[in-house]
């Protein structure tokens, strides 16, 4: 099965992926206690028999044990910062480390049965059981690292049971094969049902920060976002001119519509790094980092006016095309703002002041919150 087959598992959401990611590494306990087990099981088997095959396969236990303790490690030091690329290449790291280990394990497996030490096959044997109960555990995570640790942990053995003359040990290496059939089935069946659990509560979630019509953020997302900024921000409101019309003449599945395509056209004006939040009616805001100084008053008049150039361009409802326009009130915190929501609440009621005396300036215009003269947007 190539990586592509294996990366089938992704899940779409990236909020639900990065959860599922920082589940697998919750694992540390589970892998410290199989790491101690393991390398003492094997260090004890290559030193009672002083078996040279015994030693490397303890020292490849050891590496990869080694290894995947630290990408533990290293995660949890730094996941705050990944991008959701890097979490997605965290997850084959787990998943390599996983594979890895599980190679080792069955090699003692395999190297037991072929010397005929029944005592040191019954160790790892052991030791591979209880490897195999800890990643059940991650079953419901990711399947296909269960999957495919475990094929590669209980492979050699099944091939070193079937290679022996006695009919018991080739019995016993089919049934590792039926084992590992039957943790298949109860991995996809975990999953399954984890996932749809976890796609539960982000829906919920999700329905409590977001505005169920256009799919932007709330208002309390807003308020959240605006509280937590760390540098200089431009904050716009916008209140639709010529809405109520419209909704009145076309019906409001009409107005639905208007309103769904001009959150779309915000949420393009703002960019990526931006937000557009509906606050309710016909009334949204717009949130986006700027510099200190003039550079930002700069760049938030500009976003004002791309917002509202774009807000003034026909809508086509069905078969109907229709104008409506837009007013602004524009307002730019210099440096960082104090991080609560009474500070937050108290910039939207100076950006709202600077709203309304745009529309009661005529509409189709902005007011900077500190200015008291309302200026014409002149479309281009």
């Amino acid at each position: 099965m190539g990586p592509t087959a294996f990366f089938r598992f992704l899940h779409p959401s990236s909020s639900i992926r990065r959860e599922l990611i920082e589940l697998l590494y919750t694992s540390l306990p589970q892998v410290m206690a199989i790491t101690v087990t393991s390398v003492s099981g094997a260090v004890a088997l290559a030193i009672i028999s002083g078996d040279v095959g015994y030693s490397v396969i303890a020292c490849f236990i050891l590496i990869t044990s080694t290894a995947r303790l630290y990408s533990l490690h290293l995660y949890r030091s730094r996941s705050a910062n990944f991008s959701d690329e890097d979490v997605v290449r965290w997850e084959r790291i787990y998943g390599v480390g996983a594979a890895a280990f599980g190679i080792a394990l069955g090699l003692l497996s395999f190297r037991a049965l072929q010397l005929g030490d029944a005592a040191g096959a019954w160790l790892a044997f052991g030791l591979s059981m209880s490897y195999c109960v800890g990643m059940v555990s991650r079953a419901a995570v990711r399947p296909w690292i269960v999957l495919l640790a475990s094929a590669l942990l209980l492979a050699p053995t099944t091939i070193a049971g079937l290679l022996r003359p006695e009919l018991p040990y080739r019995i016993g290496g089919c049934m590792l094969f039926l084992f590992w059939i039957t943790l298949r089935e109860a991995s996809r069946h975990l999953s399954t049902a984890f996932i749809e659990r976890l796609e539960a509560k982000h829906a919920l979630a999700r329905q409590a920060s977001h505005d169920f019509l256009t799919g932007l953020p709330n208002r309390a997302a807003f308020l959240s976002a605006l509280a937590s900024a760390r540098a200089s921000i431009a904050v716009v409101a916008l209140d639709l001119d010529g809405f109520k019309p419209v909704n009145d003449r076309f019906g409001h599945r009409a107005g639905d519509l208007l309103l769904r395509q001009v959150a779309e056209r915000l949420t393009d004006c703002v960019g990526a790094d931006g937000m557009a939040a509906r606050f309710g009616g016909d009334e949204f805001m717009l949130l986006r980092s700027v510099d200190a100084g003039q550079a930002g008053r700069d760049a938030a008049l500009a976003l004002t006016r791309r917002a509202v150039k774009a807000l003034s361009q026909p809508f086509l409802l069905s078969d109907v095309s229709v104008r409506i326009g837009a007013s602004a009130g524009i307002l730019v915190t210099e440096g960082e703002m104090a991080p609560s929501a009474n500070a937050a609440s108290q910039l939207l009621e100076h950006v709202d002041r600077a709203l309304y005396a745009a529309k009661r300036a005529g509409g189709g215009r902005w007011q900077w919150s500190d200015e008291q003269t309302a200026v014409h947007l002149q479309a281009g």
